[in-house]
C-alpha cells in the first residue's frame, strides 16, 4: 500500500499522494464534509438574514440541533451496519444517498419557494448520511494504510473538518447571498455525487482472517457499545470530558451568525471570513498536533484553556480582526486535540471494537450539540452575542481542569494497553511484567506517541480497570 521514497530525495511523498486508495477516500470525505458544512452554514445564514424576521436565534439553533440528531439517535444502528457490511459499500451508499437528497431539494427550491420545514427535513437527511460516512471512514483506515501510516492518516482525516470550513463554510453564506437555497442545494449535490464516484473506484484491503479477534479468541462476535466502553475506562473518561466541553465549543456555530449580524453588522462575506479563520486554525492544528510535546491529557487541558481565553476576547472587544483571530486560535486547538486523541484511540481500541467505538464516539460527542444549539439559540434572542462568548469561555474552564487532573491517576493503577500491545509506561516503553502479573503503570501516564502494535490487525482485548479515574477528552471538536 505504500510507495517507495521518491528518487533522489530520500523522502516519501505525502500519504494522500503515495497511497492512492486512501487519497481517493480522503478526498471523498473532504467533499462530503464540505457539502454538509456548506449546507449548514448557508441555511443558518438564510434563516437569520432572510427567512425569519423574529426569533432568528432560536430558528438557527433548532436547525443546527436537527443536523446532529442522526449521529446520536442512530449510533447503535450505524455500528451494526459498519460491522456487517463492506466499508466501501457503506461509504458509497451514504454519499450517493446524500446526493439524491440534495438534488431533490434543489429541484424543489428551483420550482417554488422553499418552506422552512423542507430545509429542516433536508438537513436531517444529509446528517443521516454523514452519520454513517464519518465513523465508517475512521474504522476503514487500517484497510487503506499500513500500520506505520495510521497517525499520518489520522492527521489527514481530521484535517477534512478544517478543509470543509475553508471550502464549504466559506462558500455557504456567499452562495445563499447570490444564488439562494437552489444554488446551495445544487452545489451540495454535485459534491456528494463526486464523492460517491471517487469511493466507487477504490479497492479496500481485505482484512486478514481472524482480524479483530481477541488474543484469547473467546469473543463470539462484536461486542455491544456498552461492553466496548466498559472495557476502556480511560477512553470513556476522555469522551465524557470532551462531551462536556462540546456543549460550549459547538455553540460557536450559533454565535457566529448572530455576532455577524448584531455586532459586526456584516453580510454573508463576513460569515465566510469567520468560518475561514476557524477552518484555517483547525487545518494548521491538524498537521502540527503530533509535534506538540507532552502527554495527551496535558496537551488537551492546555488547549481547552487556550480556547477559553480565545472565546472570551470577542466578548470584550467587538472588532472583526479580533474575533477572526480568536476563531483561528480556537480552530488550532481543536485540530491539535483531534490528532492527539483520535490517534490515541486508534491504538487503544481493539480492531473488532472499532466500528462500535467510533460510532459511539461520534454519538457521545454529538449528544450535547442539539442541547447547545437550542440553548444558545434561545439565549441569543435575549442576550447579546458578546455575553454568549463569555458564557462559552466560562464553560470550558471546568473541562480543562478535569482533563488536567486525569494525569494524576491512582498510584500503581494499571494502564490500558494498545490493541495487540502491552501496557505503557509514562516514557512510552512497555512495562515489565510477567504473564501472571499485570503492568503497573497509571492510566494517565500515556506517552506522547504510542508505539505501533506488534502486528497490524491483531487486537488484544483491553484489560478492564474499574478503578481508573474519570476525566476526559476527544477530538471531535466542534463540528
Amino acid at each position: 500500500m505504500t510507495a517507495a521514497p521518491t528518487a533522489g530525495t530520500g523522502r516519501r511523498l505525502p500519504l494522500v499522494l503515495r497511497n492512492r486508495a486512501f487519497g481517493a477516500v480522503w478526498l471523498g470525505q473532504v467533499l462530503t464534509q464540505a457539502a454538509v458544512r456548506m449546507f449548514q452554514v448557508g441555511v443558518s445564514w438564510w434563516l437569520v438574514a432572510y427567512a425569519v424576521s423574529g426569533g432568528n436565534g432560536l430558528a438557527s439553533g433548532l436547525f443546527m440541533a436537527v443536523s446532529t440528531v442522526p449521529a446520536v439517535a442512530l449510533a447503535p444502528f450505524v455500528a451494526r451496519a459498519i460491522g456487517r457490511f463492506a466499508h466501501r459499500s457503506v461509504l458509497r451508499t451514504a454519499a450517493g444517498g446524500a446526493a439524491v437528497a440534495a438534488t431533490a431539494l434543489a429541484v424543489w427550491a428551483y420550482a417554488s419557494d422553499l418552506p422552512i420545514a423542507a430545509a429542516y427535513a433536508a438537513t436531517l437527511a444529509l446528517a443521516t448520511c454523514q452519520a454513517f460516512f464519518d465513523p465508517c471512514l475512521t474504522t476503514s483506515v487500517p484497510e487503506l494504510v499500513d500500520d506505520e501510516d495510521i497517525e499520518a492518516a489520522t492527521g489527514f482525516e481530521l484535517s477534512t473538518q478544517s478543509l470543509a470550513s475553508l471550502g464549504g463554510a466559506l462558500l455557504g453564506a456567499l452562495i445563499v447571498d447570490r444564488a439562494g437555497i437552489p444554488g446551495l442545494a445544487a452545489g451540495c449535490a454535485a459534491a456528494y455525487a463526486a464523492a460517491a464516484v471517487l469511493i466507487a473506484t477504490v479497492r479496500f484491503r481485505t482484512p486478514a482472517a481472524g482480524e479483530g479477534a481477541g488474543e484469547a479468541g473467546g469473543e463470539a462476535g462484536p461486542r455491544t457499545l456498552r461492553q466496548v466502553l466498559a472495557g476502556l475506562p480511560f477512553v470513556r473518561a476522555i469522551l465524557i470530558c470532551f462531551t462536556a466541553a462540546n456543549l460550549f465549543t459547538t455553540a460557536v456555530f450559533i454565535v457566529m451568525p448572530l455576532y455577524t449580524k448584531s455586532v459586526l453588522h456584516g453580510d454573508g462575506a463576513t460569515v465566510a471570513l469567520l468560518e475561514a479563520a476557524l477552518g484555517t486554525g483547525t487545518l494548521i492544528g491538524s498537521f502540527t498536533g503530533a509535534r506538540i510535546p507532552g502527554r495527551p491529557t496535558v496537551v488537551g487541558s492546555a488547549c481547552l484553556g487556550a480556547m477559553a481565553l480565545a472565546l472570551a476576547v470577542p466578548g470584550v472587544v467587538g472588532e472583526r480582526p479580533v474575533i477572526a483571530g480568536s476563531l483561528a486560535v480556537t480552530g488550532w486547538c481543536v485540530g491539535v486535540i483531534g490528532v492527539r486523541f483520535v490517534a490515541l484511540f486508534q491504538r487503544l481500541v481493539p480492531t473488532a471494537d472499532k466500528p462500535a467505538f467510533f460510532a459511539v464516539m461520534q454519538a457521545v460527542l454529538g449528544a450535547t450539540f442539539p442541547l447547545a444549539s437550542l440553548l444558545f439559540g434561545l439565549l441569543g434572542d435575549h442576550l447579546s452575542p458578546q455575553t454568549l462568548c463569555l458564557i462559552q469561555a466560562a464553560g470550558l474552564v471546568p473541562a480543562a481542569f478535569a482533563l488536567a487532573l486525569l494525569r494524576e491517576g491512582p498510584a500503581g493503577g494499571p494502564a490500558e494497553k494498545p490493541a495487540g500491545g502491552s501496557a505503557l509506561t509514562s516514557a512510552g516503553e512497555p512495562a515489565e511484567s510477567s504473564p501472571e502479573e499485570p503492568a503497573k503503570s497509571p492510566a494517565d501516564r500515556l506517552p506522547e506517541k504510542l508505539p505501533a502494535p506488534a502486528a497490524h490487525g491483531r487486537a488484544a482485548e483491553p484489560a478492564e480497570h474499574p478503578g481508573t479515574p474519570a476525566a476526559a477528552g476527544t477530538a471531535g471538536g466542534a463540528r
